[in-house]
């Protein structure tokens, strides 16, 4: 169920107000001027929205209160605003803190609804998970067709196992990092060349495994996929690995695998993450 709010009628969002706090974190020594700056996080994000309801009788303006209602359920939970203009699309997961209030006019076909959203973790996405592919084959066969007496090339290899990751958030993100096998491998791995830092996964993959990690913040978790069939792979993981995230620019990684490296594709998805819109 969802609600679009525009600039024309029927809905006409009036305004929209975001207030977010932040909480700075000092240090103080005994008679000392001032303090030291430890750090600082974001508070929960508060978001106001006025909309002009436009009705063109009692009936309808009934109907659309309902519908407000029924949208802006706080018993619902969770659900996502999406802000959407010219040159971006965003969104944010809120929940409602106040039920909406409506103001209407002497004859009730002008009505203005207050919404009020809380977004408990502060930061906008992009719509959609952003692509990067490391190892991959290429097609190279298409139509129209000429074979000639040297064959053809049905595909190829991509020769690099370096690929950056350009995070154009405002702060560091997660990932989602996918191993494929194209036929039997052992212990697939991704290093961040910059720190060091890798994942690694001890496990020996056949043909058609998919093996996904998932650092993004409250949903840290490792999948293997095989035949339809979804199972837990986390005890897979190798001790000295770390939930990769991505900084705010370039982030370079190399894959890897014990043996068989040119039987594995690597895909690395990610959403950057905004401090507005």
């Amino acid at each position: 169920m969802e609600l679009v709010l525009t600039n024309s009628a029927p809905f006409v969002l009036s305004s929209f107000d975001i207030s977010n706090d932040v909480n700075i974190y000092n240090s103080k020594g005994v008679n000392q001027d001032g303090a030291n700056y430890l750090g600082n996080t974001l508070d929960i994000k508060d978001i106001s929205l006025e909309v002009a309801i436009m009705s063109n009788n009692f009936e309808e303006a009934a109907n659309y209160r309902n519908l407000f209602n029924k949208v802006f359920n706080p018993k619902i939970g969770e659900g996502y605003l999406v802000y959407k203009d010219e040159l971006k699309e965003r969104k944010i997961k809120c929940v409602i803190n106040k039920l909406p209030y409506f103001d209407k006019d002497s004859d009730a076909t002008l009505q203005t609804c207050l919404i009020s959203l809380t977004a408990n973790y502060p930061f906008w996405n992009d719509l959609l998970e952003s692509k990067e592919e490391i190892a991959l084959w290429k097609g190279d066969f298409s139509f129209p067709l000429k074979i000639t007496s040297a064959g053809i090339k049905f595909g190829h290899r991509e020769p690099s196992l370096i690929v950056n990751v350009l995070n154009t958030g405002d702060v560091e993100c997660g990932m989602r990092v996918e191993f494929k096998a194209l036929a039997t491998l052992t212990n697939p791995s991704i290093l961040n060349v910059n720190n060091q830092e890798y994942i690694k996964i001890n496990k020996t993959m056949v043909a058609g495994e998919v093996i996904a990690v998932s650092t993004y913040l409250g949903s840290k978790k490792i999948t293997s996929t095989l035949n339809g069939v979804v199972s837990n792979a986390f005890n897979y993981i190798d001790f000295q690995s770390t939930f990769l995230q991505l900084d705010v620019g370039d982030n370079l990684f190399r894959y890897n695998a014990d043996t068989n490296l040119d039987n594995l594709e690597v895909s690395i998805y990610y959403q950057p993450q905004y401090l507005g819109v």
